[in-house]
This record gives C-alpha cells, structure tokens and sequence, in this order.
C-alpha cells in the first residue's frame, strides 16, 4: 500500500505472474482495505496491478501443485469472496484502475470496485466454466447488476473474451481508455470523489449495496436518518458555506 496524501494506492504485485491470485494476495487485500477503511486521512482507495497485466485470475500452475481437502477448498473460494466484499465494504470509493488483461478472479475484483477504468485494448474474460470450476466474489449478482442477466448469461456461459471499450459500451466499467492513459483516468477520477463529502460517501456505499435487499419504506428510513446524520456537521455545514461563496469545499470528513 502506498499512501499519496489523500490517496490509497494498493497494487497487486505478482508481475512476474501477471498478478494471478493467491491466498498471500487476498490476505493482503483485505488487511490493506481494513486499514483504509479505519484510517480517516484516507479519501479514495485506487486499486492497480503491477507489470503488464491488471490481474489474470487463479494461479493454475499453483493449483495443480496438490490436491486440496474440502475445507481447504472452501477456505480458498472465502479468501476470494473476502477480498471482494473487502472492497465493497470498504467506507472509502474504490476505483479499478484496469491497464491490463483482467482475467477471472482478476474481473471479479474489479466488478467489486465502485468505479473502473479500463484499457481500450485490454483482454477480458470470465474463462471458470471452461476450465471445471466457478466464479467467485459475488459475481452472479455483480455482473447483472452491470449489464443485465442476458448479457451476463452470455459472457459467464459462454467465456469468450471481450476487451475493455466493450466493457464500457455495455456498462461492465465506467470507462476505456488508452492503455497509458488509464492511471491519470482513475486518478481524475478519485480526484472527483476527494471533493466530495467522506461521510456522504460512505452512506451512499453502504446504501447502494444494500438497497436491493430493502424493502421501499426500509430504504426510505435510512435514507431520512443518512440525511439527518449529515445535516449539522461540520462537513454539511462547509459544503452550504463554499456553495454561497462561490468555492470548492474543503471536506474534513466530520
């Protein structure tokens, strides 16, 4: 993890092996997003891969290193499925910065993140099916909620690969770009998100991952008592302060 003021970039640093997961990396994740999370000088989380690739998914070569028991395969699977929901959990934004193939495990992580940017050329693929195992991380419903059931449907059943400006026409990511272009991208985008209100923030993620699962009058209740929580701090108090004098907030995250 390395801190750039506001700004938390975690990398995933297996270059060598196009990042591919492991349980080391997983674990990594998810301590390095916890302390985002708790660390109040901590605005924008972006997530990147180092060398060539965003992240090519399972280590094969790993896994074919021994037999695993049961548990040891279920163990394996939460590991993934803790690293997505670290992300999405995370009271932070966290923005994918995709400059590279993002492949299985590596575009289930991505899907976790609130926003993404992803290379125009880079090679996508959701590959499980043709290989005897299953996604992970929430993606039956991630992936839905992106483009729609049918074209989910098409790209877990059939696993074909699809490239970044695809990705974005179809919604699977905010945003493609040029390859060299990707980094400064995801940082104007987390830019944008340190001009906005930590607090504000952080209820919008947790509401808009929870809303599919409350009923109307729930998701009206905590919209009211998210409001009423903001109206009166310091924050909400600059924020009508810059609006009449015509600036730019300085949030502080109270």
């Amino acid at each position: 993890m390395q801190r750039t003021g506001w700004r938390c970039d975690l990398t995933m640093n297996r270059p060598d092996r196009l990042n591919a997961v492991t349980e080391e990396m997983y674990e990594g994740l998810v301590k390095e997003l916890a302390a985002a999370s708790d660390d109040p000088t901590v605005r924008v989380v972006v997530l990147r891969g180092a060398g060539r690739a965003f992240c090519v998914g399972a280590d094969l070569k790993d896994h074919g290193v021994a037999e695993r028991s049961e548990d040891d395969k279920r163990r394996y699977a939460q590991f993934g499925q803790d690293a997505a929901a670290a992300i999405m959990d995370c009271s932070k934004p966290v923005v994918a910065a995709v400059h590279g193939h993002a492949i299985g495990a590596g575009l289930e992580l991505a899907l976790a993140c609130d926003l993404s940017v992803v290379a125009d050329e880079a090679k996508l693929r959701f590959p499980e099916f043709g290989l005897g195992t299953f996604v992970g991380g929430g993606t039956t419903f991630t992936l839905v909620e992106r483009v729609g059931l049918t074209k989910a449907r098409e790209l877990l059943l059939l696993g074909r690969f699809f490239r970044g400006r695809d990705a974005a026409a179809w919604g699977l990511c905010n945003e493609a770009a040029p390859a060299d272009d990707v980094p400064q991208r995801a940082e104007a985008f987390a830019e944008e998100l340190h001009g906005k209100a930590p607090r504000s923030l952080a209820f919008a993620k947790r509401l808009l991952r929870q809303a599919r699962d409350l009923s109307i009058p729930e998701l009206l209740r905590q919209e009211r008592d998210a409001l009423a929580a903001c109206m009166g701090t310091p924050d909400w108090r600059e924020g009508l302060a810059a609006f009449r004098e015509g600036r730019n907030p300085e949030f502080r995250g109270e």
